[in-house]
């Protein structure tokens, strides 16, 4: 069965960072674009309204906002 994002366009998501020791970039983030997946981890373009720039997440890095 083809699997489909988890998350869509404008939603709000809580990001986690991966990046050892680099905690600064986790917290909430709004869905900008569905990207394609990387191996079977499906990516997204993320948002915060405290940064001027967009990131690219994976699925797996993503929870839903509270």
């Amino acid at each position: 069965m083809l699997k489909t994002h988890k998350y869509s366009i404008g939603q709000a998501v809580y990001f986690t960072s991966s990046m050892g020791g680099r905690t600064g970039s986790s917290g909430s983030y709004r869905v900008v674009r569905l990207l394609p997946p990387e191996g079977d981890d499906y990516q997204y373009r993320i948002k915060s309204i405290a940064e001027a720039y967009e990131r690219v997440a994976r699925e797996s890095q993503l929870e839903r906002d509270r």
